[in-house]
């Protein structure tokens, strides 16, 4: 069920960390979310995610068919202010929408042209999936469109072999 889809331009060799991280522009197309959402302080999502996406998975297991083989997805709408507060929407990817329960609500991606990075390995590293992004938007004179967003893999054994897919969605 991927979603991203019609691969424009590969981009290789922005050496951020130990491995080169490639991005693409991509056309993405939106995805259904079952979330909760939290206003973060900048470098609160570490802490702030766990309890919200918990909600959303109880929720998702007492609604039949809701998921299939959606994975965490984690939407970022990007504050104008540099150090303000962000929303987050801690999500599941589901098959339909959905009334509102408590805090769960469907949600989804926007669509559009989007560069992407695809993180393989720990989590606390992630950070260069994104700096290459923002290296491709500097050196290609394109700017964010506010939204971004990390699509969760499954978690392997080794966290070296875990894979996050960061978008950030282009004006």
């Amino acid at each position: 069920m991927e979603r991203i889809t019609s691969a424009r331009r590969h981009v290789p060799g922005f050496i951020i960390g130990e491995m080169p991280v490639s991005v693409t522009l991509l056309t993405v197309h939106p995805r259904r979310l079952a979330a909760v959402r939290r206003e973060v302080a900048p470098g609160g999502v570490g802490s702030a995610w766990g309890p919200a996406v918990g909600k959303v998975w109880d929720f998702i297991r007492s609604q039949p068919g809701l998921w299939t083989v959606g994975h965490n997805i984690f939407l970022y709408h990007h504050p104008t202010k540099r150090d303000a507060p962000i929303l987050c929407d801690f999500g599941v990817e589901v098959t339909r929408t959905f009334e509102r329960a408590g805090e769960v609500y469907a949600a989804e991606t926007p669509g559009g042209e989007a560069a992407v990075a695809v993180h393989r390995g720990p989590y606390n590293r992630m950070n260069e999936a994104r700096d290459a992004i923002g290296k491709w938007m500097v050196a290609n004179r394109r700017e964010s469109a506010g939204h971004s967003w990390e699509i969760y893999g499954d978690p392997t054994p080794d966290p070296a072999n875990t894979e996050t897919t960061v978008v950030y969605l282009l004006k």
